[in-house]
């Protein structure tokens, strides 16, 4: 585990030391502003649209915040919105076991073996030539004539979560070194950055962390993730209820995804929101 937290930490600290080594001259305050809204966009994108919503069912939303959302989870480039709610309702079928697309455990118990799965699981998986039946794991999307749209044009969400914060940047700055800059931490780091937060729920959230509740895999809830993945990181408490709205259901436990979904509940753009009961935490909750 101490190498498997140094494949995490190490990675990160360099990040952060490359921020002052390029402040006022390969970076501003404009590059991390833009970074930071494009980064919560396309990461509440992925969890309230791909994830909460459209993969499990948590609440019901109306056209337009269904389009908005799908969008969203497409600027955050970690596939079209067809692969990424077929790929993770395959995981849940299989969590953990064989069939899952991205478990750490598929490989044994031994170092060598979880060094391996936390590789597989972590982006590893990605590589391989096996894709997942639309049919199979995700018929209702295929069937939704806005979604078809979406998941169309999902070269053109990847191409403005590119270009509209070098646009932004260039603009705001007045000048095309602005443009690069903006171009390079608002688009290509920031992306870089939320693809391996959501690839560590796979892979960290699966090997370390706390089991409250009770459920048929490994997931774990890792709090240190909890902030920049919007609440995801609760993995054992979603793994034990997946369709719930919430994931952070204990208390102190943040969950920015859950509270958007409030929003959109008080605006009447979702309904039917499936909140987390006092019956259901207490049944699935260890003793």
């Amino acid at each position: 585990m101490v190498v498997l937290k140094a494949f995490l930490l190490i990675p990160f600290a360099a990040l952060v030391a490359a921020v002052p080594l390029a402040w006022g001259w390969g970076l501003t305050w404009l590059d991390l502003t833009l970074a930071g809204v494009f980064y919560v966009v396309g990461t509440l994108g992925v969890t309230v649209g791909y994830h909460r919503y459209l993969t499990h069912g948590a609440f019901k939303a109306n056209r337009p915040l269904r389009i908005a959302l799908a969008v969203a989870g497409g600027t955050a480039v970690q596939g079209s919105v067809f692969f990424w709610v077929a790929s993770h309702r395959r995981h849940h079928a299989f969590a953990d076991r064989e069939g899952d697309p991205h478990s750490p455990w598929l490989f044994g118990t031994g170092p060598g073996a979880l060094a391996r799965g936390f590789w597989h699981s972590h982006m590893g998986w990605m590589f391989g030539r096996e894709v997942t039946s639309y049919e199979r794991f995700a018929p209702d999307l295929l069937a939704d004539a806005d979604l078809r749209v979406v998941n169309r044009l999902f070269w053109l969400w990847t191409t403005l979560s590119l270009a509209v914060p070098a646009l932004l940047g260039g603009l705001l700055s007045w000048s095309v070194w602005g443009a690069v800059t903006a171009f390079f931490w608002a688009g290509l780091v920031r992306i870089a950055f939320l693809h391996h937060v959501t690839w560590s729920v796979n892979s960290i959230c699966h090997l370390i962390g706390d089991r409250p509740f009770t459920s048929r895999d490994r997931a774990a809830n890792f709090w240190p993730l909890a902030l920049l993945s919007m609440g995801e990181s609760w993995h054992n408490s979603h793994h034990s209820d997946p369709t719930c709205a919430r994931h952070g259901v204990l208390r102190g436990q943040v969950d920015v995804s859950a509270r958007l979904i409030w929003i959109f509940e008080k605006l009447g753009w979702a309904r039917d929101v499936r909140w987390p009961r006092p019956e259901r935490l207490a049944a699935r909750l260890k003793v």
